[in-house]
Parts: C-alpha cells; sequence; structure tokens
C-alpha cells in the first residue's frame, strides 16, 4: 500500500470511530411523584467519591475528612475491579433530594470539635488537605457533580471536580470570596447545585411527563464558607475559618445545602457530556498530533520504500545473477552473512518470554483500544477501561505462551518448561511487585486508593488460576508445532564482525531507534498524563487509537531501516538489537514523565513521588514489552523475506 493509502485509511477510520462514540449509558426518568408502575423516580441519589489532588498522588474515602455521611454505607453502587484499583471509593451521602423541589439552605449535619486529642487531629487533617487543594468528586445520575466558572477570555470551563475549602497566605487569596482578609484555611461549609433538566418527552411519556418530569442532564455546584455563629443563616458573608488551635473553645462546623431546579429542553439528554467534555484538551491539537505522526509514517514510508523497492531490488538481483565461484567472492553486503544471520542469540530464553509478554501486551492494547473506540469505555462507565484492559491481559496468556515456546525453539532451546514458567510469571510478577510495594506505601497512608486484601487475592487468583494455566495451554501447542524453518542454513563456525562506524554500532542504533516512535506518541502523551495525574477526563479514543497504528508502523519502519543498514556492515546480531531498538522509545517515555513531573505537577511529599515514579515504571516496562515485540516481529519478517529470494549456495 502506497503513502496515500495509508491517509486514506486513516482519515476512513477516524470517521467511523467518531461515529460509534457512545457518550453515556441507560437514561433514568425522574418525577415529581414515583408512580405504581416504578417508571419514574422521585428522590435523586447524590454519591460522594473519593478526594484527590494534584499536589498528592494519595486520594482519600469521603468519610476520612469527619464530613456528614450517611448511615447506609452499604448502599453504594458495586465498584467493579478497575474502580477498585484506582482507589474509586463511591458511597451514598444523606443530601436529601427530590426532583423539581427546590430547597434553601437546607442543614444537612453539624460537626463539634472540643480540645481534645482526637478533634485536633481532625481539624489538622482538614487544615493539611485544604492546604494541598484536595477536591470533591460527586456523582448524580452518573453525572459528575462539576464547578464552572468563566476565564479570561469569556468561555466557560468546567471541572468534574470542586475544592474542599480554601486558604489565605503571604497576602494571597485562594478563596472565592472578598471577605477573607486574614491568613488561615477556611472550609466550604455551603454547597448550591443547580440541577438542569429536560423534559422534552411528551411523545413517549405523555403531556403529564413532560410537565411533572424529566431527565437530568447537568449538576453544577457553587461552594461558600459561611459562620453561621450559631443560627443558621446562608445569607451571611462571613467566612468560617478553621483556627489552628482550640485552647479549650469548641469549634462548630455546620453543613448546609440548597438545591435549584432549573428547566432546558434545548440539551438533549445523548448531548448532556458535551459542555464537561468541550473543557478537555481541544481537538485542534489532536488533530495536530495525527498530522505530526503522519508526517514521520510518511517520510519513514519513503525511506523504506527506497530501500526495498531500488537498493534491496537491485542487490536481490545482482545476488541471483551471480553463477561462477570467482564471482561469489565478489559478495558484499548483507548477503555476506546468511550464515549467520540466523544464528541463535545470547540470553534466548530471557528474549523469547520478553517477545511473549509483549504479545500478550500487544493484542490487549489492540482489543481495548477497539472496544473503547466503539464506545464500551466511554467515561460515563468508571473503570471499565481498566477492568477490560486487566482482563484481557489474563486471558491472552495463550497467545504469550505460544509465541514464547515457537520462538525458544526456533533458537533449539529445550529447558521447555523454564520457558513456560518464565513466561508466566516474570512480566506479570514484576508489575504485581511493584504494584504490591506502592499498595503498601498506600496501605501505611491510609489511602483510599489502597487496593483491599480480598481484592490482591481476587488478583492473584486470575494469574494463577487463569493466566498461568492458558499460558501452558499456548505453550503445549507452541512446543508440538515443527521449529520454524530458516530460510538458510547456518554456518557452524561464526564470521568476524569487522569494525563498526559509530553509526552502525549497538548502542547509537539503539539510541536513535526510538526517537521516531516516540515523536509520534509524545503530543497524545502528554493528554493521557494529564487524564491520570490532573483528573482531566479522556475520551478521544479515536484520536488515540490512530497514534497506536502509527506507532506500530513507526516502530516496524524504523527497526527494518537500521536493521538493513547493520546486516550491509556486516553486523548479524540483529535478535536483540531489533528488540532494544523500537523498545528504547519506552526510555524516552520514561524521561518525558520526569519532564513533565517536574514542569506541570506540584506533587508533594515523599511518598507521593515515590507512587509517582512507581506507577511510572509499570508504564515504562509495558510500553518496553509493546515496543520491542513490534520491532522484533517486523525485523523478523524482513530478514526471512530477503533472504528466502536469493539464491545461496
Amino acid at each position: 500500500m502506497n503513502n496515500f493509502g495509508y491517509f486514506c485509511v486513516l482519515v476512513c477510520a477516524l470517521s467511523v470511530i467518531e461515529a460509534f462514540y457512545l457518550p453515556g449509558l441507560a437514561p433514568v426518568n425522574f418525577c415529581k411523584k414515583e408512580d405504581e408502575s416504578g417508571s419514574c423516580k422521585s428522590n435523586v441519589l447524590l454519591y460522594v467519591n473519593r478526594l484527590n489532588t494534584e499536589e498528592s498522588v494519595i486520594p482519600y474515602e469521603y468519610k476520612y475528612f469527619d464530613f456528614c455521611t450517611s448511615d447506609d454505607d452499604g448502599q453504594g453502587p458495586v465498584e467493579n475491579l478497575g474502580q477498585v484499583v484506582f482507589g474509586e471509593r463511591i458511597r451514598p451521602s444523606n443530601y436529601k433530594i427530590e426532583f423539581m423541589k427546590n430547597e434553601t439552605c437546607k442543614v444537612l449535619c453539624k460537626k463539634s470539635y472540643t480540645n481534645k486529642h482526637e478533634d485536633n487531629q481532625k481539624l489538622s487533617i482538614l487544615r493539611k488537605a485544604i492546604g494541598l487543594n484536595y477536591k470533591h468528586h460527586w456523582i448524580v445520575d452518573n453525572m459528575p457533580v462539576t464547578n464552572c466558572y468563566m476565564t479570561d477570555d469569556n468561555r466557560q470551563y468546567c471541572t468534574t471536580g470542586f475544592p474542599m475549602g480554601c486558604y489565605f497566605r503571604s497576602g494571597r487569596s485562594f478563596c472565592n470570596t472578598n471577605q477573607v482578609n486574614s491568613e488561615g484555611s477556611y472550609i466550604y461549609n455551603h454547597v448550591d447545585l443547580i440541577i438542569t433538566y429536560h423534559s422534552g418527552a411528551e411523545e413517549e411519556w405523555g403531556s403529564n411527563f413532560k410537565e411533572n418530569g424529566g431527565r437530568i442532564i447537568s449538576v453544577k455546584v457553587m461552594t461558600r464558607t459561611i459562620n453561621h455563629q450559631g443560627n443558621v443563616d446562608c445569607s451571611r458573608h462571613t467566612p468560617l475559618q478553621i483556627p489552628d488551635s482550640l485552647d479549650g473553645n469548641i469549634f462548630d462546623i455546620t453543613y448546609t445545602y440548597s438545591v435549584t431546579f432549573m428547566q432546558n429542553n434545548t440539551i438533549k439528554w445523548s448531548s448532556r457530556w458535551d459542555y464537561i467534555l468541550e473543557s478537555m484538551p481541544n481537538t485542534n491539537i489532536q488533530w495536530f498530533s495525527i498530522l505530526n505522526s503522519l508526517v514521520i509514517v510518511l517520510f519513514l514510508s519513503g525511506m523504506v520504500a527506497m530501500i526495498l523497492l531500488r537498493t534491496l531490488h537491485k542487490d536481490i538481483a545482482r545476488y541471483n545473477q551471480i553463477d561462477s565461484g570467482e564471482d561469489a567472492q565478489e559478495e558484499f553486503g548483507w548477503k555476506l552473512v546468511h550464515g549467520d544471520v540466523f544464528r541463535p542469540p545470547r540470553k534466548g530464553m530471557l528474549l523469547s518470554v520478553m517477545l511473549g509478554s509483549g504479545v500478550q501486551v500487544l493484542c490487549m492494547t489492540l482489543v481495548t483500544l477497539a472496544f473503547a473506540c466503539l464506545g464500551f469505555l466511554s467515561p460515563a462507565n468508571r473503570g471499565a477501561l481498566m477492568t477490560c484492559a486487566m482482563v484481557l491481559y489474563v486471558l491472552l496468556g495463550t497467545p504469550a505462551g505460544y509465541v514464547s515456546a515457537r520462538i525458544y525453539k526456533s533458537f533449539g532451546g529445550e529447558k521447555w518448561k523454564s520457558n513456560v514458567l518464565l513466561t508466566s510469571m516474570l512480566s506479570p510478577g514484576i508489575v504485581f511487585g511493584l504494584f504490591f510495594v506502592m499498595n503498601l506505601v498506600l496501605w501505611s497512608k491510609g489511602s483510599s486508593a489502597a487496593v483491599p486484601f480480598t481484592t490482591l487475592i481476587a488478583l492473584l487468583a486470575l494469574w494463577f488460576l487463569v493466566s498461568v494455566p492458558l499460558t501452558f495451554v499456548g505453550a503445549y501447542f507452541g512446543f508440538r508445532k515443527r521449529a520454524l524453518e530458516h530460510p538458510v542454513r547456518t554456518n557452524q563456525i561464526p564470521r568476524l564482525i569487522p569494525e563498526q562506524s559509530i553509526y552502525t554500532q549497538p548502542i547509537p542504533g539503539i539510541v536513535m531507534g526510538g526517537v521516531l516512535p516516540f515523536g509520534c506518541i509524545f503530543i497524545q502523551l502528554f493528554f493521557i498524563l494529564n487524564s491520570i495525574w490532573s483528573s482531566q477526563m479522556y475520551y478521544m479514543f479515536g484520536f488515540l487509537f490512530l497514534v497506536f497504528i502509527i506507532l506500530v508502523i513507526t516502530c516496524a519502519e524504523t527497526t527494518v531501516l537500521l536493521c538493513y543498514f547493520h546486516l550491509c556492515a556486516e553486523d548479524y546480531h540483529w535478535w536483540w538489537r531489533s528488540y532494544l531498538t523500537s523498545g528504547f522509545t519506552a526510555v524516552y517515555l520514561f524521561f518525558y514523565c520526569c519532564h513533565y513531573f517536574y514542569s506541570k505537577l506540584q506533587i508533594e511529599g515523599a511518598a507521593s513521588v515515590f507512587l509517582y515514579f512507581g506507577y511510572t515504571l509499570i508504564m515504562v516496562f509495558l510500553f518496553n514489552l509493546l515496543t520491542g515485540t513490534i520491532g522484533f516481529f517486523a525485523c523478523f519478517w524482513f530478514i526471512r523475506k530477503i533472504y528466502s529470494v536469493v539464491k545461496v549456495d
């Protein structure tokens, strides 16, 4: 396929991907009074989630901060595996909201603190969390409660969380009120909830539903800090400051809320996520990312086409014209190493194991992105992306075992038991080991992100009872297959490799090989890191799928290009080099994550820094397996192809 064909396929794929994006789940109908059929609900449930901040990697559960909690703690929605691993803890709240019923300054609860050690510690936790800008994350009708404000260019910007308080330090106020004029921490103990609903469903539900019912399309919140001073009065403008010490006094926090329902029939229920997603990264930047990647792919495709269609074609034609023994002595270039190019590499066991694990990660990524593009893993379906990825990784143990066994057998390996055990244990063991160490840190901090012991047991059960047996099944079929037959025979005595120039030496070639693949993804990588560490919602999976396809093409073409140059320089040690050339992209990924940490984040605390780089190492390791495997099999196919079309005596 030529370059224009690649471009057409990518553009068509993008149009299909965008057309299949499904923004949410099934709608819920609300009404003033529930009927006997149960076709609509009158109670609007508000759920609270964990609190997190961009200044720390450690999230905490809602009840950790001594807020008003509900007695029905076990009545929350069932959390899937992805939500538990990511630390989401969705719990019911004691906010009482009835559809189309406005509330004004309703008391939620009252917290009193005395000069006890426990109370001082609770207030200290509140002050520290406010200083670190911890944010609430609430959910109503499967929609995140948003905090919207106007930017300098008169655009509305909505975030999916809102701060739990504000602080005044060194003459700078971080509060949304002009009444704060003294240093200290102030808690937002009053919220104004603005619930917008759509009631244009007369054709389906009748005129009664249009007047008395509807579907929620947005929930926005405005926060205030109010010192009620004994009598509850939400019209006061006196802020509520958390004291540094009680000194025998009693400190009260009265939590209040107001609810306002607004009708808006111009926005349909199916478009209710738009105002949130429009505040996310600009689509124009995403297009720039795609065009940037396409330019790199077109450049590499031109280079590879020039080599394959011109240089390589001429080489093959010239080699096949050689008949006499004297002419054979005039051979040069990549044909000279035909007797050594398929010589098994050192550490062949480790290479085959990493390739098997790489195929597992590659298939998992491809299938997950395909489901995401079809809308099954939309932002409304929380935790689905992580759940899908983990389940697929476990179920794809069979191709990992098969590929590892086939490659290892082609190296002449006979320790099949070690090969199967390493394939099923090494890479998952490294990931689980890092994850377990970080989980211990989260446990010690009392974080909601700490995975419960029962979930760890479930993960181990998935690993040992599902993934390991499937890997053994794949390895069984792989070892039963006949060993791969190479197009040329391997000489008994290895050929001496001539002295190489600096451009064809292993390390410079490996370092240069990762530059172009990383250039294809670094813009998209910025948005992914924002979604992980800055609580931004990532939903443009169509762009991500295209970038992934471009990454695969770039890794393959870069590795083939450098492999050809090394063979022409009579260096036949290509096995590990082909893996490391494209796999070195992961090193650039690590450097970029370090740059992102120091330039974009304001993370404080040794534990948070440790957790950030621990999660980064897991991501870098899996990315190395992915890109290294792509480069290896592209080079493996290329070498088998070129040596199968030349005449070798």
